[in-house]
């Protein structure tokens, strides 16, 4: 069986990826994720660029790492100075891992108008840098730049790149589609070429700019290729870099090459989806494997093949990858969309015909006016619960009312506007009406500070409960103001998180609906 090795560049590479900056703890703590995960090779930066760099490889040593090397990125010489005076090889050295990937122009037009230095001069620099390295006890792979754009304009001045850095030592020779525009028919062929100019092991490097990584990667596998180099969820410089979250299953499943273990695949999504909160960025829904719609289903029609023969509509169990299968229910949905989801929040509506199609046709009227569930599963879970005929709801909502005013205050300058918002709302819990009011920072924050005073009366533990996300959306955008509106809310408790759903022509209306939702919904959860 073919093997591949794993190398993930998240650390260096990914972290150039527009909007992204990990900090040193960050980047730790990622590397021990890689590490689980069964990377075989973690590039942890540049020490020669930055501090930080510097430190995480300093730090990196007293990780207990069970499956990955940890390299050092640096490139060759400068054209003017000697490889041992090098302050970039220098640093390297400094770093203390024993294995560095060294990068290099492979394409002729890149050294002569990037690089402005001449073909053999750039041979030199590779073989001398490679030679320095190896002389300081150091693995090194060569990361072969712009290898295949420079195959292209001067295909023997490419391999004879590979050849210098096989020739000093190199103990991979990485064929990186830099510019990530490639074709995959002309990465096999140049990876075919490199094949047979050298016998030193290859890997690939590519980007996404032409949306063929993935594809370009798979490529050079079947060509030839015994290194796979990319990042969690494809973060990187301009479009990102190849997928690791996406390669690594399609090698193992689809390929039958077991680059890591089932445990370590099981693992996948959990690591994909922490990889993007450091970052500070939202998991990606539509991602293949780790996405949290990969496994989602929302066609009737699907619905009833899915439970059937769970293969109807998926490539492969979802739980080898750390995901699950999702039933997503709308106004696209039938009936054993209905049941599934039911059994899947711990109700059996099976045996029940009547009510199941009751709250069918329920889901479909509330979508014609604006609500969504697909991305409000705590409001779907009280309609199911709701229809059953001994739920008692908590509390119910009476009425409400907002006031938002616009003040004029003396200044020193000039009159400032002062916006004051206030909500009284009424509520029934139990056979108490309350009335309540509060001012807040807008009218929903007002809205939410009310409803919150009047039930911490009967329900104080409610206190944990906060609003962290708040998205409207204006669903027809020709009719103007009078527009129907959907607001999604999302509430956590610390520990959990939820979204709810409110639709209305009035925002704030919208906003009500959301908002006491999400804190009925942690009542059923949580009990009294």
């Amino acid at each position: 069986m073919k093997s591949v090795q794993l190398y993930d560049t998240t650390l260096r590479d990914g972290a150039q990826s527009e909007g992204i900056s990990f900090s040193l703890v960050d980047k730790l703590h990622i590397a021990q994720k890689l590490d689980d995960l069964g990377i075989h090779y973690i590039e942890g930066g540049w020490p020669g660029s930055n501090p930080k760099d510097a430190e995480f490889y300093r730090r990196v040593k007293k990780l207990k790492l069970k499956n990955a090397r940890i390299v050092a990125f640096c490139s060759t010489r400068h054209r003017d100075v000697r490889a041992e005076e090098d302050n970039n090889l220098l640093v390297t050295v400094e770093a203390g891992v024993k294995m560095a990937t060294i990068v290099a122009k492979s394409s002729d037009l890149q050294v002569t108008r990037v690089l402005r230095a001449t073909l053999e001069e750039n041979l030199d620099m590779i073989s001398d840098s490679i030679r320095f390295l190896k002389s300081k006890g150091m693995e090194v792979f060569f990361d072969a730049e712009h290898y295949f754009d420079g195959y292209k304009s001067n295909p023997k001045y490419a391999l004879k790149t590979l050849e210098a850095a096989a020739e000093a030592g190199a103990g991979c020779l990485v064929l990186c589609d830099t510019n990530g525009g490639t074709l995959p028919d002309d990465i096999t062929k140049a990876v075919k070429a490199a094949l047979k100019a050298t016998t030193v092991p290859l890997g690939i490097h590519t980007h996404n700019d032409g949306g063929l990584a993935l594809a370009s990667t798979l490529a050079a596998v079947q060509a030839g290729v015994g290194q796979v180099q990319g990042t969690i969820n494809g973060y990187g410089e301009r479009t990102g870099n190849a997928n690791l979250c996406t390669i690594i299953p399609t090698l193992k499943l689809k390929m039958g090459i077991d680059c890591v273990t089932d445990e370590q695949l099981s693992k996948l999504t959990d690591v994909s989806h922490y990889v993007s909160e450091v970052a500070n960025l939202l998991p990606d829904p539509y991602s293949p494997y780790v996405g949290n719609s990969a496994f989602s289903h929302k066609a009737g029609y699907h619905m009833d093949g899915i439970t059937k023969w769970p293969d109807a509509y998926q490539h492969i169990d979802p739980a080898v990858v750390g995901n699950r299968q999702r039933t997503v229910v709308s106004d696209q949905s039938g009936k054993r969309n209905i049941v599934q989801k039911a059994r899947e929040l711990g109700v059996d509506l099976a045996s029940k015909a009547k009510e199941t199609q009751a709250l069918l046709q329920q889901v479909k009227h509330l979508e014609s006016r604006g609500f969504q569930y697909e991305n409000a599963e705590a409001s779907f879970e009280l309609l199911i619960h709701r229809a059953e005929p001994d739920y008692k709801p908590l509390f119910e909502l009476v009425d409400f009312m907002v006031v938002v005013e616009s003040k004029r205050r003396p200044s020193t300058r000039k009159e400032q506007e002062e916006m004051l918002s206030e909500a009284m709302v009424k509520v029934r819990v139990g056979g108490d009406v309350i009335h309540t009011a509060a001012e807040g920072d807008g009218p929903v924050n007002a809205l939410d500070l009310a409803l919150r005073k009047a039930l911490l009366q009967f329900y104080p533990q409610l206190e944990q409960v906060r609003l962290v996300d708040y998205k409207v959306r204006i669903l027809e955008e020709s009719v103007g103001t009078e527009s129907q509106v959907r607001v999604l809310i999302e509430s956590s408790d610390g520990t959990n998180e939820w979204r709810t759903v409110g639709s209305s022509t009035n925002i704030i209306e919208a906003s009500w609906l959301a908002l006491a939702d999400g804190l009925e919904y942690w009542l059923l959860k949580h009990g009294e």
